[in-house]
């Protein structure tokens, strides 16, 4: 994957307001919003097309992103984005500003391994019943994984993988986790699959005749 997905050009905007934004997108650019790091929210555009490109990657959600904004290069992460309702179009982008010595939390998703190759599921007939497809992480900006594997191949029937459970990068915590031992979470659970239900002998008989 390109490191140039998380590098994106930006310019401040200063036409506001519902009919600025519309003529912005026709003219393929995005409007935008920057806030955070105890600094004075910006307005900016940013290109459709660039933009669309590099959204299209799970990692552009959990990546610390560059903009540059003219001579200024501002780390950051995306907290919102707006789409079209039925159009592949970007609408609008929150982007958070990050500080490298403070520690962020946001939110990655889960990569989970060899869910075909497990026996309890190739086998055993289970099936991998998934309680969250992300978390929520703790850590500075330069430890931020873009996922978090969970190695399903050797996961038993009725066993439950919890956030506890998780092998986690140097530097990351689970901020559910940081509440204490009762918001140890469940990941995932094998369980045995349902098959078609066969009806009893005896419920058989006393069906009524057509």
């Amino acid at each position: 994957m390109s490191d140039g997905i998380f590098t994106l050009d930006a310019e401040i905007r200063t036409d506001l307001g519902k009919g600025a934004s519309r003529r912005l997108r026709h003219a393929g650019k995005v409007p935008a919003v920057l806030y955070g790091a105890n600094k004075e929210a910006i307005s900016l555009t940013l290109i459709h097309n660039k933009l669309f490109q590099a959204q299209s990657f799970e990692a552009f959600y959990s990546h610390v992103l560059t903009l540059n904004i003219g001579e200024e290069k501002v780390e950051v992460l995306v907290k919102d984005m707006q789409r079209h309702a039925f159009k592949p179009i970007v609408m609008h982008l929150d982007f958070l500003r990050i500080d490298a010595k403070k520690a962020l939390q946001t939110n990655v998703p889960l990569h989970f391994l060899n869910e075909e190759k497990a026996e309890s599921i190739k086998l055993n007939g289970g099936h991998a019943e998934h309680h969250m497809l992300d978390v929520e992480v703790s850590c500075l900006p330069a430890d931020l994984p873009e996922f978090i594997e969970v190695d399903l191949l050797n996961v038993e029937l009725d066993q439950t993988i919890h956030l506890s459970d998780l092998v986690l990068p140097k530097g990351v915590s689970l901020v559910e986790l940081n509440k204490g031992e009762t918001h140890d979470l469940a990941v995932v659970t094998v369980k045995l699959a349902k098959g078609p239900k066969v009806e009893d002998e005896d419920d058989a008989e006393a069906a009524p005749a057509e």
